[in-house]
Order: C-alpha cells, then sequence, then structure tokens
C-alpha cells in the first residue's frame, strides 16, 4: 500500500506541475508578459513546484533530510538526468541569450547554500538571505527583459509553443483558471501523499531521510523538468533543456530552501554536508565550460551524465542494500 501511495503522490505532483505551470504561463501571456521572464521565472517556479511543497511539508512534519535531500537530490538530478538523456536523443546548445549569467547566478548561489550549510541549521535569516538573492535575480532579469524590447516579448501561439517547451497552453480564460485551480490542489495533496509515504518506507527498510529525500523523492520532484526537456529535444529544441535546468536550479536554492527556512529552521544532516552539496556544486560546475565555451553536449557527454548518476544513486542507497534486502526476504 505504502507503494501505491508514493506512486499515487508522485503522480499527482507531476500532473500539478504541470497543470499549474501551463496555466500560469496562459495567464503570463495574457498580462503581456515578456516571454524571457516568463521562461526564467514562471516556468522555472512551475516546474520546481513539487519541490517547493515537499520541502515546506517535510520541515513542517519535522524531517528536514527529506526537504533538504529533495532540493540537493533534484538539483544533482536535474544536471545529470535531465541534460542528460535528452542529449541521448539530440545535441544540447549552451549558446542561449545570458546563459553564461546565468550559470553564474547558480554557482554563486550553490557557493552561498553551502556556506550557509556549515553555519548551523537553516534559519530564519538564512532564508532571508536565500530568498532576497532570489528576488534580486528576477528583478535583474526583469530589467534585462525589458531592455531586449520586442523581441522578449509574447507574438502569439507559436511563440508561447516555445517558452520552455511548455505546450498546450490554455487559451480561454475558464480554462486557464481551471488550470490554476487543479494545480494548487494537486500538488499540496501529492506533497502529503509522498512524504507520509517516503517516511514510512524510510523507517521500514532502514534507510535515512536524506537518502530518500536525495534519491527517491528527487527523482519524482524532478520528473516536470525531465518530460518538459525531453519534449523539447524531441521537437529539436534542445537548448531549452540547459535554460530550464538552470532556472529550475536557481529557484531550488533560493526560493525553495529560503521559503522553507523562514517557516521552520532546518537542520542539516552531516551526511549531506559531508557529500551531497558537494556533488551538487561539482554538478554545476562539470556543465560550465561547456556554458562558456558555448558548445555543444552531444550524446556522449550525455552518456557520461547519465552513467554518473546512476552511480552516485548506488552510492547514496548502497550502505541500506544489506537490511533492505534482508527485510525484503521476510
Amino acid at each position: 500500500m505504502v507503494y501505491a501511495t508514493l506512486a499515487a503522490g508522485i503522480i499527482l505532483l507531476v500532473f500539478g506541475g504541470d497543470v499549474l505551470v501551463r496555466g500560469a504561463v496562459s495567464l503570463a501571456v495574457k498580462l503581456e508578459i515578456p516571454t524571457l521572464v516568463i521562461g526564467l521565472t514562471i516556468v522555472a517556479f512551475g516546474t520546481s513546484a513539487p519541490e517547493l511543497v515537499v520541502s515546506l511539508r517535510s520541515a513542517l512534519a519535522g524531517s528536514p533530510g527529506i526537504a533538504i535531500g529533495n532540493v540537493v537530490g533534484s538539483n544533482i538530478a536535474n544536471v545529470l538526468l535531465v541534460l542528460g538523456l535528452p542529449a541521448l536523443i539530440a545535441a544540447t546548445n549552451c549558446d542561449q541569450p545570458f546563459i553564461q549569467r546565468n550559470m553564474m547566478y547558480v554557482l554563486g548561489a550553490s557557493l552561498v547554500f553551502i556556506t550557509l550549510c556549515f553555519l548551523g541549521p537553516l534559519s530564519f535569516w538564512h532564508g532571508v538571505i536565500l530568498f532576497g538573492l532570489m528576488v534580486a535575480f528576477l528583478v535583474e532579469s526583469g530589467r534585462r527583459a525589458a531592455r531586449r524590447g520586442g523581441v522578449a516579448r509574447a507574438i502569439g501561439d507559436e511563440a508561447v509553443e516555445l517558452i520552455d517547451g511548455v505546450s498546450g497552453i490554455p487559451k480561454h480564460n475558464w480554462a486557464t483558471a481551471i488550470f490554476l485551480i487543479i494545480g494548487l490542489v494537486a500538488l499540496p495533496i501529492g506533497a502529503h501523499l509522498t512524504v507520509n509515504a517516503a517516511s514510512t518506507l524510510a523507517l521500514k527498510f532502514g534507510i535515512s531521510e536524506a537518502a530518500v529525500g536525495l534519491t527517491v523523492i528527487a527523482i519524482g520532484t524532478s520528473l516536470p523538468e525531465l518530460s518538459t526537456t525531453l519534449s523539447a529535444a524531441c521537437r529539436g529544441h534542445c537548448g531549452i533543456a540547459l535554460g530550464n535546468v538552470l532556472g529550475s536550479n536557481l529557484f531550488n536554492i533560493l526560493a525553495i530552501m529560503g521559503l522553507t527556512a523562514m517557516v521552520v529552521p532546518m537542520p542539516v544532516p552531516d551526511v549531506i554536508k559531508r557529500v551531497d552539496i558537494w556533488v551538487m556544486l561539482a554538478a554545476a560546475l562539470v556543465i560550465t565550460p561547456f556554458v562558456l565555451r558555448r558548445t555543444r553536449i552531444t550524446w556522449h557527454v550525455g552518456l557520461v551524465f547519465v552513467s554518473c548518476y546512476v552511480v552516485y544513486v548506488t552510492f547514496v542507497l548502497m550502505p541500506h542494500m544489506p537490511q533492505m534486502a534482508a527485510i525484503a526476504g521476510n
């Protein structure tokens, strides 16, 4: 039953996040918000909505390992899995506008987050710092979009279809409202089911909550980004993948960890401080040369990324495998 609950929770998270993104993009286009801003903010935040509700729910339920592991694990999965799999279909271009600057933002945010993790439990003021940096990024992005003028503005259905790979945007006001309502209802229900099932599994198999957050939940909450980038790759819009990943990773660190820390203090598990935050930083650093040189992420690189992710997940779960096998055999 717990497996069905976990699956149902993740399905609701993915479905709710997807519907919310479509409704939010539709609303933004009706308000004539520039497409660049929609891609960097609304879509990135929408695809990170599962991480947000799961982290908040986990922190409030007294499971900080799931909350922090979810964000760190999602950022690792976003680079190695969400960038790696689409690259196996078609090479990913790294030459989008402002992509180098956004890469520097992600690296800077990662370093700030790592520093705060070693300064004790993530508290309200740590959250203020992180979320304040998110606001600064949004303001600066808005100014850049304004300077681009008409190039960055919504220009009809064709432009909407290319906003970070999002398609199927509702065109009528009533449909937009329904999409938003469904997304806002499905996400918290999915988070409740996912967190409860994950905590039960961790207790049953003797797995740490951090390990569950870093693997099972992180993969589940990264599915919106993965489905968006795979869809874009199949349609030949491979460059969308990198922008989507950078935007989502930035939101995960600054907005999700910032908001969650402002709501409830979160001690950072020692294992995450010793290993996983450094893997997250390494994942960001490994794509930096592609961005700075504006080269392509080919299928060879994609295969290496996916292989590294399999090795990482195996490393996280390996200490628990004997106990998991023993319990499963009983």
